[in-house]
């Protein structure tokens, strides 16, 4: 962990920044005490990526619906939604 004054932060913001970016900590001193410490932001994990194509193959594999079922279908879900 770094340390650096209340003066060293006003005056050499730029320096202390990049500590913090490269994932260091900093204390903060101030009149030789331990005022504050400066941690990094963690750092979010991305989403993953979602093939959907296939999961719709293992799913349904290589089946083409109908028309009249996907009417079908489609009006089963739209009966749940009634209640």
């Amino acid at each position: 962990m770094r340390t650096a004054t209340v003066a060293d932060l006003r005056n050499h913001f730029r320096r202390i920044a990049a500590w913090i970016e490269n994932g260091e900590s900093v204390q903060i001193v101030k009149r030789g005490k331990l005022f504050a410490r400066l941690v990094p932001e963690p750092k979010e994990k991305p989403m993953p990526k979602v093939d959907f194509a296939a999961q719709r193959e293992a799913i349904w594999g290589s089946r083409v619906f109908s028309a009249e079922e996907v009417k079908a279908m489609r009006e089963f879900e739209l009966e749940g939604e009634d209640g």
